[in-house]
């Protein structure tokens, strides 16, 4: 990286920022995919590059195959995973052994139902599972819906911007070769606390701020307008939007909507729903204290390797899934192949954009981008962490997509991280991880789902959901960049 500085590094940096530019007015103004408008953008960008014109959409394809080849296959486990756990009642049995309890202790419950819930899902989809369990909550309580709802939401979010196997960090790490045991377990470490923080506790203020009871969607869809919820059990918690009675725009006194699925006789125990979500993590943490502790030498180590690979614990998790959210809760074989194809469908577009996100950083790459940033952030001190905490936000604020601004700012950011070692890349992951959250706004569809959940106005949503991503962004890096000064 002691090359000087030249007329094409200058290049490649303006058609970078004109690149991003045009994914942005796409997705934002035009209201393209993000796969599209990621695509369109990776050509350009290598096209005005430099690079041959027949070697443009070579390297557009490798970038997408690098990144499709390892993470596609891990978010596909992941939405088997989602999916058992949502139609078996798996889900439900967390909420209903959890709830229980002193009301002082529900905020903290509610986190860590958030954090379970969401290891498996995408955060859309474990929002639409907990909306109902919180609003049933509040209604119960009595007491201002954004002391409960806070702490859910934060948990999906940091799990989301945080933990493998969430498509963001996973497609950093592929980027970025970091190692996944050892960034899942730097995650939880930073996780914990930041939830803690960005949940119950900063839930009160919002609650304070906002001091509005159980409203919304989340309402409607959770308490009939009878109001009879006050005294039935906890609702199902992945119920979906239930249409209300003909003629009752109120909804009427239908019954709570339940997520676990007709063809299941019987729900999963919490026990085993727990063995079952935490089998994955367990592997990765086994194959991550290996790689810390044990020799490369040891003959134990490539067993250890193998079975915490993320493919192999993922792989476990869907198989025993099977048996305790499939057929030990009454799923039929046909049922539950039925039910692994119907996972795959809402992923497609996920995994479009994951992957158009790695062809667009490996133009960059292979542009010379890369190589020009490389410069100057040797030129201006600037490490790899503080600089893809930096990136990661403006791509965020940009966009309003988590994933396009990880795997954007993984791409642009890994000439300066190679060579670092594995602990100071896992680093690297979350510092990109925790800018990808920095606050959410009217351009990123979880800030409406939760306006439209909450019942809330656009400012209420700013003051509550956009300063806890923020809030989210801030501590995460700075815990981050803790942890970095001491391993």
């Amino acid at each position: 990286m002691n090359q000087p500085w030249n007329g094409h590094d200058t290049q490649v940096l303006v058609v970078a920022a004109i690149g991003i530019a045009i994914v942005v007015l796409l997705i934002v103004w035009a209201k393209m995919h993000a796969f599209l408008a990621l695509s369109i953008g990776a050509l350009f960008v290598g096209i005005a590059s430099g690079i041959a014109l027949d070697k443009v959409t070579t390297s557009y394809e490798n970038g997408v195959g690098g990144v499709l080849g390892y993470v596609g296959v891990l978010i596909a486990l992941g939405a088997m995973l989602g999916k058992l756990l949502a139609d078996s009642g798996g889900a439900d049995k967390i909420v209903d052994t959890l709830l229980h309890g002193r009301p002082a202790t529900l905020p903290w419950k509610m986190a860590l139902i958030a954090g379970i819930i969401g290891i498996p899902m995408f955060f859309e989809i474990g929002l639409v599972l907990l909306i109902p369990v919180v609003m049933l909550a509040v209604h119960r309580s009595k007491g201002p819906a954004m002391l409960l709802g806070i702490p859910a939401l934060a948990g999906l979010s940091v799990l989301h911007g945080f933990i493998p196997p969430h498509p963001g960090p996973l497609a950093a790490i592929g980027i970025l070769h970091a190692n996944v045991g050892v960034t899942l377990a730097f995650g939880l470490l930073i996780a914990v606390p930041t939830v803690i923080i960005a949940g119950p506790l900063f839930g009160r203020l919002a609650a304070r701020l906002v001091p509005i009871g159980a409203a919304g969607a989340g309402l409607a869809v959770t308490v009939g307008a009878g109001g009879n919820a006050q005294n039935s059990e906890l609702p199902v918690s992945g119920a979906q939007p239930a249409s209300p009675r003909r003629g009752d725009p109120r909804g009427g006194d239908a019954p709570l909507a339940k997520a676990q699925d007709p063809d299941a006789t019987r729900s999963p125990s919490f026990a085993w729903t727990l063995v079952t979500l935490l089998s994955p993590l367990v592997l990765m943490l086994i194959k991550a204290g290996a790689d810390i502790w044990m020799d490369k030498g040891d003959p134990l180590r490539p067993l250890l390797d193998f079975i915490g690979d993320p493919v192999f614990a993922l792989l476990v998790a869907v198989l025993l899934a099977m048996v305790t959210f499939g057929t030990r809760v009454g799923f039929s074989a046909s049922v539950l192949t039925k039910k692994i194809g119907q996972s795959l469908l809402p992923i497609v577009g996920v995994m479009l954009i994951v992957g158009a996100g790695g062809g667009f950083k490996q133009v960059l790459v292979d542009g010379g981008t890369g190589t020009a940033i490389a410069k100057i952030a040797v030129a201006a001190s600037l490490s790899a962490l503080v600089l893809g905490w930096i990136i990661a936000v403006l791509i965020r604020l940009a966009t309003g997509s988590a994933t396009v601004a990880t795997v954007t700012a993984a791409g642009i950011i890994a000439p300066v991280a190679t060579g670092l070692p594995p602990a100071q890349i896992a680093l690297v992951v979350l510092a990109i991880g925790a800018g990808s959250l920095f606050f959410s706004h009217v351009n990123d569809a979880g800030f409406w789902l939760v306006k439209e959940y909450f019942g809330l106005t656009v400012g209420q949503t700013i003051k509550t959901w956009s300063v806890m991503e923020t809030l989210i962004s801030i501590v995460g890096f700075v815990l981050t960049l803790l942890l970095a000064a001491v391993v």
